[in-house]
């Protein structure tokens, strides 16, 4: 949306209408390829690595991924322990990467690594990494409980050598780069899981609308639409919290704790809104030839990608100063 003069209110409307398809892996995909991988290089990048990385990305000949989490460093992405070491013109990389969105296809990473010994927040660098250097190892393909369309992988980097020139910005920011990106990824996923659950809820409707039990619609039990009625309410509440956060955005505001609020109450009403509509299919709930089941599964990412509740209370709790930044 950058290179269109457009703001990031229209990349949200992008991420709204995507939620309206039914697979959970493909706004994902699109999210991390558009929102996650490439904002870093967008807004620090030279114009040689746009050029060369950016440019056929946006134009869909290139795969990206990003590579932050590790094995023992998910949320706590200050405890990463891959390196990039400076030798000559060239960074030596070793380590390795997890729960690497679209990595198993990738034909670039954006990296974090740590470049210096220094303080773990001013020690790390984003570079750009082809994944088709010698001594990176795609080492599995990870079977997951949902998004199953969506390839995740294990990497690891042995030896692996990179020009210092795909250092994106400057040495010592990855930290404080990724940080604001992290507020891009967080409201693009609430706002694809908002349309997925205004599905599911709609879905729902229907489906308990015509399905009998005990002589009348289960629809009909207010037990049941009373729920529904619940259950979308707090879904337009929580796109009240995410178009605020959106406006605060565009005007230049740092929204850390809203988009926070927003990802950590996504998360648990993904986990509300799919539990109670499932119970409500009976049986035909747990077969997985409807989509209650698939976003049941799918929208279980939501909890943990882009950072846990554990996680997102933790920063919340730090920008209202009740814990130390």
């Amino acid at each position: 949306y950058g290179g269109m003069g457009l703001d990031f209110s229209y990349s949200i409307a992008v991420a709204e209408e995507l939620g309206s398809i039914h697979c959970g892996g493909i706004p994902m995909a699109i999210g991390v390829q558009a929102g996650m991988a490439t904002p870093a290089l967008t807004r620090f990048g030279s114009h040689e690595l746009k050029k060369q990385f950016l440019v056929p990305t946006i134009a869909g000949d290139f795969v990206a991924c990003l590579g932050i989490s590790e094995a023992g460093a998910g949320s706590d992405v200050a405890n990463i322990k891959t390196t990039a070491v400076r030798k000559g013109d060239e960074y030596v990389i070793n380590g390795g990467k997890m729960w690497t969105t679209s990595g198993s296809q990738a034909d670039w990473m954006c990296l974090l690594a740590n470049t210096s010994q220094g303080p773990p927040h001013q020690n790390k660098s984003l570079i750009c990494l082809p994944m088709n250097l010698p001594g990176i190892h795609v080492a599995k393909k990870i079977d997951k409980l949902g998004m199953r369309s969506s390839d995740t992988a294990q990497i690891f980097f042995e030896d692996v050598r990179v020009p210092c020139q795909n250092l994106i910005g400057e040495e010592g920011k990855g930290f404080t780069y990724q940080m604001l990106q992290f507020q891009e990824e967080r409201l693009w996923g609430v706002a694809t899981a908002m349309t997925q659950m205004e599905t599911i809820i709609q879905e729902t409707i229907d489906y308990t609308g015509q399905r009998e039990v005990f002589g009348q619609p289960v629809l009909h039990n207010q037990t049941v639409h009373f729920r529904l009625a619940e259950l979308a309410t707090e879904v337009e509440l929580l796109r009240a919290l995410l178009h605020r956060a959106v406006a605060l955005y565009v005007e230049g505001n740092d929204v850390t704790k809203f988009a926070s609020m927003a990802k950590l109450k996504a998360g648990r009403l993904t986990r509300e809104v799919t539990d109670s509509c499932l119970q409500f299919w009976g049986g035909m709930g747990f077969t997985t030839e409807v989509l209650v089941s698939r976003f049941y599964r799918d929208l279980r990412l939501m909890s943990i990608g882009g950072g846990t509740d554990e996680t997102m209370l933790s920063i919340i709790c730090k920008y209202m100063d009740i814990l130390p930044r």
